[in-house]
């Protein structure tokens, strides 16, 4: 069986839990086979924790990529253009943001709410004014 290879970078992501989870569970299968491996995340994290940063961790510790939370809502309105919608897509499949992933259920959740509540209360309207409204003739 072959030693999987990580880098820093996915050291670091792994940390953060920024990776997607499939990746998530490699890393920590590998973790709990391999001592040098264990080891070496030890190094790595104790480089960030003295300091020692790259830019690409520096862009994904901050989320710099990350659509805004009223991107994610404009995608789900369809209100994006094309391009940014394409963007917010690879963003999710590809790059496999769990952050933004359950921000975008999140947002779903409480479209779904806001639906049933306005059902509702169009329900309520209707039952209130029913016996109100004038026949037709």
């Amino acid at each position: 069986m072959t030693t999987p290879q990580f880098t820093d970078a996915e050291l670091l992501a792994y940390l953060d839990e920024a990776l997607p989870s499939e990746t998530m569970a490699e890393v920590e299968r590998w973790l709990r086979s391999d001592a040098a491996g264990l080891a070496r995340l030890a190094d790595v994290s104790a480089r960030r924790d003295a300091g020692v940063h790259s830019l690409s961790e520096i862009w994904r510790r901050h989320h710099l990529s990350c659509p805004s939370r009223q991107q994610w809502g404009s995608f789900l309105l369809g209100g994006l253009p094309a391009a940014e919608a394409e963007f917010c897509r690879f963003h999710l499949q590809t790059a496999g943001c769990r952050r933004c992933q359950a921000n975008l259920a999140d947002l779903e959740r409480q479209q779904g709410r806001q639906s049933d509540a306005a059902a509702t209360r169009r329900q309520r309207y209707f039952q209130s004014s029913a016996g109100r409204l004038p026949s037709g003739s």
